[in-house]
């Protein structure tokens, strides 16, 4: 199942460094997520500072 970013992100951009598939885009006011390039590997999670990426 693929992560997705909550409303707690604060678009500081660290998940977007650590996808391996470039599956983090920025969205309207938080980052996305795209679930068909997400390989839920956990790699966002790991660098969030406020745990936004869960997986969904």
């Amino acid at each position: 199942m693929a992560y997705v970013i909550k409303d707690s992100c604060i678009s500081c951009g660290a998940c977007v460094a650590e996808c391996p598939t470039e599956a983090i885009s920025e969205g309207d006011g938080i980052y996305v997520i795209d679930a068909d390039k997400c390989i839920d590997c956990g790699a966002c999670a790991n660098a969030c500072p406020v745990d936004a990426p869960q997986e969904g």
